[in-house]
């Protein structure tokens, strides 16, 4: 097969090319000939077909995202924003976190197993890049109905991957959600979560300064898997095409990625890596043309040199390949046997391909011709920008004029709460979350089914003097709540992450976020997108917290039918000493139980509407933010004072699930007094609220501190006994309330 090189391009202007095929409308390719002034060749075909794909440059979305920026509220803690490959925070004593979610949807359906796991390895790469070590990984899980054949197929397969990347890495699997929704038949959602710590002077960029530095590529060798993964699966609506995507789907080795971790630990601290990038959706395409953007402009690469595990690969296959576990380091010439011996000790291939000039061109050969040749910058930052159009889908009015306050309430609130607790959403998620290492490297301090997870920051590190700080984090979202109402929707699944992670005495620092949605094409699909984007926004504005970076993942649908909005929030908090963290639940008897918040009555998307009726309509709970506020520095401040002995957060199914988890924590039981409507009081879904037990002597503390700060504070009852007893409404054993708990999902995936 001859080669399409540039030469042949520019004497052969009429030749077909392939466009459509590659995703690639035709205005796009149109444009791309005009920044050529030609046709483009086969491989920069391949290139700007990925660079321009929706997942790569965000073309659909990057006019809504500039909100984060815009209305970002001032934070000292921001040290790496939005643009990087993740962002970073400062935690103190010296440390930084950097934290990012992204998602692996499609793959996870057309291969559970290698979707879900090389979704793991591909943010844990992430956060290697910008030189930190990966110490922990969370997932935010979506399926179709529990009873749904399809789920059945799915989410073994998917658990199977996160659990087995996850654990050879020895990474610790933290927390996360599992949420079952009719909706997500044919379209699951899985959304990875990694967190990285690092000394914040030792910052790592994708960059490529220096003309005349080396470019290199380590890690796995190319193959063929995940071939146009970035343009054909991720930014294509799904449909029955699984089989002939299959190609598409990476394979992942957590094995190698170790290696590779432990590799570029060790290249940065002997400082022999100017710039680094991952090489994940788009590979080598993405690699080389956001290195090259970033640096002094221009590149020259030989693809003759890429080791590749399968010969007859073609470069337009080369430059497409989504093979995992590889990463592209910017070397000084003068450090190159440094690099290559450090690679050599961890058994880490590692080749130069190529070297940093100063040309403003991106140039790439094969077999001695010249076959790329192109600003780099058009194809990594100046894609298509769309400004879709978007309105109120048809339907909006008639579901929130569909209110709850039509549906029969309970008589037998008793019966009502062990129907909620057993089903599925609300169960426990042991059989999922058993099969991870919650406490791999021993510095979890909490994890599942706590309402966030929590790390000590204890890196060996020289140089680092020890520190009793830590990390919290919790991911959340809530898709009927973004169906009634995408602003709300998107204020409501940050006020809960907000939330989880203040329960626990860690005060909230940094947002990341999974923007899950249906095609942009549709403009009732656009319009919920904006107003999540917009809600958010002005949710992290009011709250404090800065977007940091995330991911927007559309063509979330099968056929024309999307997905309901799910934007998915990760909040990471920081707390000045791991000792006062604040367990979940009741730790002991004799304590005192208080709700904090005020409570209304607020049913619309909730998980009673859901359960007993298959309702969905109405309003969501109303997004109180400065409550919310008001509310986490009650709690980070109770923690710091030692008031509290143990807290959870309120949110999907009220207070009565709050209650018998509390109880189930440590199988002690409770006897609380209700002053309004027991219904209301129990299943409401408001927000800003949180159950707390506390000592009887600290109980007035806590109250003059909730005066402080505006937060109503309600004395519930005692801890004791062994059941949970709503006096004059209902009495379980605690026994009952966990074997209740505890037998859905194993009765349903065995």
């Amino acid at each position: 097969m001859s080669t399409d090189s540039v030469k042949r391009a520019e004497v052969t202007p009429d030749e077909p090319m392939p466009f459509a095929e590659l995703g690639m409308k035709q205005d796009e390719y149109d444009r791309v000939r005009e920044i050529l002034g030609r046709r483009p060749t086969g491989s920069e075909l391949a290139i700007y077909s990925v660079m321009w794909s929706e997942h790569c440059s965000y073309k659909s979305s990057k006019v809504h995202l500039k909100q984060f920026a815009t209305k970002a509220p001032h934070s000292d803690a921001l040290l790496v924003g939005m643009g990087e490959n993740a962002g970073v925070v400062d935690i103190g004593d010296g440390w930084a976190a950097t934290f990012k979610i992204e998602s692996h949807n499609h793959p996870s359906y057309v291969e559970p197993h290698q979707g879900a796991a090389t979704g793991v390895g591909g943010i844990v790469r992430d956060i290697m890049s910008m030189g930190a070590r990966p110490i922990a990984v969370m997932d935010s899980l979506r399926f179709g109905g529990a009873d749904q054949a399809d789920t059945r197929r799915v989410l073994p397969g998917v658990v199977e991957g996160i659990s087995h990347y996850g654990n050879c890495l020895g990474l610790p699997n933290i927390g996360g959600e599992v949420v079952f929704d009719p909706c997500y038949i044919g379209n699951p959602l899985v959304n990875a979560l990694c967190v990285g710590l690092l000394r914040k002077d030792q910052i790592k960029l994708a960059t490529a300064p220096g003309p005349g530095n080396k470019v290199v590529l380590f890690g796995a060798s190319t193959g063929p898997d995940g071939i146009g993964g970035a343009s054909v699966l991720a930014s294509a609506t799904f449909e029955d095409e699984s089989a002939a995507k299959r190609p598409a789907v990476q394979v992942g080795d957590p094995f190698m990625e170790k290696l590779l971790i432990e590799c570029c630990l060790e290249l940065y601290a002997a400082d022999v890596v100017v710039g680094i990038q991952d090489l994940g959706a788009a590979g080598v395409s993405c690699a080389t043309t956001e290195l090259a953007a970033k640096g002094t402009g221009g590149m020259d690469v030989d693809l003759n040199l890429v080791p590749l595990r399968d010969p007859s690969l073609r470069p337009e296959e080369i430059l497409m390949s989504e093979s995992q576990e590889r990463m592209m380091a910017v070397v000084r010439p003068s450090d190159i046997p440094a690099f290559m011996a450090i690679c050599e000790k961890w058994d880490v291939p590692a080749t130069v391909i190529g070297e940093v000039t100063d040309t403003g061109r991106l140039v790439m050969t094969w077999n001695g011709e010249v076959i790329v040749d192109i600003p780099p910058g058009t194809a990594a930052d100046d894609g298509p920008v769309y400004e879709r159009p978007y309105h109120e889908p048809s339907g909006q009015a008639a579901l929130n004029a569909d209110t709850p306050d039509r549906l029969e309430r309970p008589s037998d609130l008793r019966a009502t709460l062990l129907r909620l607790l057993g089903s599925p959403n609300l169960a426990s998620k042991e059989w999922v979350t058993g099969q991870y290492d919650r406490y791999v490297r021993s510095n979890t301090v909490l994890a599942q089914p706590a309402d966030a997870g929590m790390l000590r920051v204890a890196e060996d590190i020289e140089g680092a003097e020890p520190t009793t700080r830590g990390i919290a984090l919790s991911t959340d979202g809530n898709g009927r709540y973004a169906k009634l109402d995408p602003y709300a929707g998107a204020q409501l699944a940050l006020a809960e992450a907000y939330r989880n992670v203040a329960v626990t005495g860690a005060r909230p620092l940094a947002v990341t976020n999974c923007l899950n949605f249906g095609s942009p094409e549709d403009p009732e699909v656009m319009w919920q997108f904006a107003e999540a984007v917009r809600g958010l926004a002005d949710a992290c504005r009011i709250l404090g917290v800065p977007v940091t970076g995330g991911n927007v993942s559309f063509y979330n649908q099968t056929g024309s039918t999307a997905i309901n909005p799910t934007p998915v929030v990760g909040v990471l908090g920081v707390i000045n000493d791991v000792a006062r963290r604040v367990p979940t639940g009741f730790t002991g008897e004799g304590l005192r139980v208080a709700l904090l918040g005020e409570t209304r009555a607020e049913f619309g998307g909730s998980e009673w509407a859901h359960v007993e009726h298959g309702h969905l309509g109405g309003l969501p709970p109303e997004a109180d933010l400065e409550a919310e506020q008001g509310l986490g520095r009650v709690l980070v401040t109770a923690a710091a004072r030692g008031l509290l002995e143990g807290s959870h957060d309120l949110s999907d199914g009220g207070l009565a699930i709050a209650l018998a988890e509390s109880c189930m924590a440590r199988g002690v039981g409770a006897r609380v007094t209700l002053t309004g409507d027991p219904f209301t009081e129990l299943f409401s879904e408001s927000a800003a609220r949180a159950l707390v037990a506390v000592r009887p002597e600290a109980f007035d503390d806590l109250a003059k501190l909730c005066a402080e700060h505006d937060v109503p504070c309600y004395g519930l009852g005692v801890t004791g006994g062994t059941s949970l007893v709503v006096e004059g409404v209902l009495e379980v054993p605690v026994e009952e309330l966990r074997e209740t708990h505890a037998a859905t999902l194993p009765a349903l995936f065995g």
